[in-house]
């Protein structure tokens, strides 16, 4: 009894052993290798924008940028949880509340950017799922070039190419212009105009 009680413990240690170096060692070395390929490198990192030599954010991860004094950055869809955190709501196209939002969003683009709340495209209005896309469109994109423009100093001429520069999609895919690359274009062409994390 003693006996087959200690080879069943060594079997189960041995088990554990080799159990532990193939999945808590050889797997997570394996899938680090792998994410070490040419072309994988970059997403496995998580997508890192350069300005400077210093990573500022993610070309995944659109985060909509707070100024505290002239605004210098393109914006992002809202977040329908608030700028610290991540999530669109449940609530129909008709409720209420979400129609309330809507309008109190639609009021403050407008007033941001100096135009007529008719001129304010649908996607500055609604919240995306995640609250956290890069994309906008290019209407949004093109609205906010004067204050921008303003801003940084650079011409609006300029800030419309860079926004190409953005623009993905097309023929079977909405065209959308990437926030966080069109937002680090600026910071790399007016390095004093964006304040960067240091």
């Amino acid at each position: 009894m003693i006996r087959t009680l200690l080879r069943q413990t060594a079997t189960g240690a041995k088990v554990l052993l080799v159990a532990t170096l193939l999945l808590g060692v050889g797997y997570p070395l394996a899938v680090w290798g792998v994410s070490r390929l040419p072309g994988l490198h970059d997403r496995a990192e998580g997508s890192p924008l350069v300005v400077d030599g210093r990573v500022v954010g993610s070309a995944l991860i659109g985060v909509d940028p707070v100024a505290t004094g002239p605004d210098p950055f393109f914006h992002t869809r809202p977040s329908a949880t608030g700028p610290d955190s991540t999530g669109g709501s449940n609530l129909s196209a008709f409720n209420p509340e979400q129609l309330r939002a809507q309008q109190q969003r639609r009021a403050a683009v407008a007033a941001r950017e100096g135009v007529a709340p008719q001129r304010v495209p649908d996607d500055a209005l609604t919240a995306s799922a995640s609250g956290v896309d890069p994309g906008i469109s290019p209407a949004y994109a093109e609205l906010q070039v004067p204050r921008v423009a303003r801003a940084t100093g650079l011409p609006e001429p300029r800030l419309r190419a860079m926004i190409a520069e953005a623009t993905g999609g097309g023929l079977l895919a909405e065209r959308t212009v990437a926030v966080p690359e069109l937002n680090a274009a600026v910071a790399r062409a007016a390095p004093g105009a964006l304040p960067i994390k240091r």
